[in-house]
């Protein structure tokens, strides 16, 4: 299986770097019972992003958890080696891979590398990127993440600029999912799903709210 049989018109990704990690397993759980279905899962390296945050070793905690009700897990590499890190997560039970543009001359040979693992794979921009150089180097990619809030810490605030930059790559890749990452919650995700994305990944606006899975169906309810 791969994106185009993930997403169901339009896909909400709780974000599991903002998770309460002493309830992870308990979390998922919820998640999965209210209906999510794709995972997104960060992993940072302290030298591309500024945290370190978590690895293949809580991934394979969590990979048969996903699995067994029908989940995925879509990694987000926003590492500076991800030819490095790509194999670790294939291992590790990831589904999918997305490194960043800024990192590599040769993303084809990355693509590669992923598909290789049996990943799908993605391209991620950050916002400094101009798209247009972000849509050129994402031939091949099953999706596109563009970035709107600078990576490396969950709770930031959606930049208003990101929505310009998601209509341009919809009109740059038409068939292309346009992934979004980055302050999405009640009053963003209506405009960037107006503006062509159709995957959105959520973090305090899920894990943020007491009733987890009520924050979940809400968000999905606004992407209509």
């Amino acid at each position: 299986m791969a994106w185009k049989d993930w997403i169901r018109g339009v896909e909400l990704e709780p974000s599991l770097y903002a998770a309460d990690f002493a309830r992870l397993g308990a979390q998922i759980e919820e998640l999965l019972d209210a209906g999510a279905r794709v995972f997104h899962y960060d992993i940072g390296d302290g030298h591309f992003v500024e945290p370190i945050t978590i690895g293949p070793i809580v991934l394979e905690s969590i990979a048969d958890l996903v699995h067994d009700r029908g989940g995925v897990l879509d990694c987000h590499l926003i590492v500076d080696n991800p030819g490095r890190h790509i194999p670790q997560v294939a291992r590790a039970g990831g589904d999918s891979v997305t490194f960043h543009v800024e990192v590599t001359d040769d993303p084809r040979s990355l693509i590669a590398l992923a598909r290789n693992h049996e990943l799908s794979v993605g391209i991620a921009f950050k916002p400094a990127t101009a798209v247009d150089d972000a849509a050129r180097a994402s031939e091949g990619a099953d999706i596109v993440l563009c970035m709107s809030i600078e990576p490396g810490y969950s709770g930031q605030a959606f930049m208003p600029e990101a929505l310009g930059r998601i209509a341009r790559l919809h009109e740059l890749l038409p068939g292309v999912p346009i992934q979004v990452d980055g302050g999405i919650g009640p009053d963003t995700i209506g405009p960037a799903r107006e503006a062509g994305a159709r995957l959105f990944v959520a973090g305090t606006s899920i894990f943020g709210r007491e009733d987890v899975s009520g924050a979940y169906a809400r968000l999905v309810e606004l992407a209509g």
